[in-house]
């Protein structure tokens, strides 16, 4: 196995391990729309924000989310 199949056997092996262990698949079957504002002002406030190596905002952080929903 070279190291792309390997790498593809591993995303497969941990997609699997998720689905078997009930973890959804992306953010819209536990995140509600009306939770994005919360969610998004949460992480801008967050101490790990001002380390982010990209400034961003409240809004691209919401939109973010929605990307993902």
């Amino acid at each position: 196995m070279n190291d792309e199949e390997a790498a593809k056997a591993t995303i497969a092996a941990v997609k699997k391990l998720g689905a078997d262990v009930g973890i959804p698949a992306d953010l819209k079957e536990i995140v509600k729309d009306e939770d994005v504002q919360f969610l998004s002002e949460s992480a801008f406030a967050d101490a790990c924000c001002p380390g982010n190596p990209r400034d961003t905002s409240v809004e691209e952080i919401a939109a973010l989310y929605r990307s993902l929903m």
